[in-house]
């Protein structure tokens, strides 16, 4: 498993050790033990940047994801890449105090929602999909955050 982490938002300090470990067990609980994955921190106007330019939206959001392979592309040999994630920590730390959460805490589960995107969850499409990537999310922060409760 490889996971690289690239903080364009000096700003703001993440404890990428930390996040590595999130990553790690996250990663072990999807069965995704052999997958690279990238995580690239940005502001609120990286984050605007990147949204414009891949989903044509030209506003910032808290996570986008990036898959690597298309549905029907086989996998190259050797360690599987599922993609990347970015993550504005501007937009973090602001639904950090809105969620009751600590900045670690709500990049973890922004970390989350976009790795089950990686791996083809989608809220968007159903309200079917969209209990079932909820209820995976609360397993998956639980894992890491034993005991601490979401809201909706």
């Amino acid at each position: 498993m490889e996971i690289l982490i690239s903080n364009e938002y000096p700003e703001i300090k993440v404890d990428n050790k930390a996040i590595k470990r999130h990553i790690g067990k996250i990663l072990r609980s999807l069965d995704c033990n052999e997958h690279e994955i990238s995580i690239l921190f940005v502001g609120d106007q990286g984050i605007r940047e990147l949204n414009h330019q891949f989903r044509s939206i030209d506003r910032p959001t808290d996570v986008l994801s990036f898959p690597q392979l298309e549905e029907d592309e086989p996998e190259m040999p050797g360690i599987a890449v599922l993609g990347d994630v970015a993550i504005s920590l501007e937009t973090a730390r602001q639904q950090s105090e809105e969620h009751g959460l600590s900045l670690e805490e709500e990049i973890t589960l922004l970390l989350i929602h976009g790795i089950l995107h990686l791996l083809g969850y989608d809220h968007e499409i159903s309200d079917k999909e969209d209990k079932r990537m909820r209820i995976k999310t609360r397993e998956l922060f639980d894992l890491i955050y034993p005991g601490k409760k979401l809201s909706d």
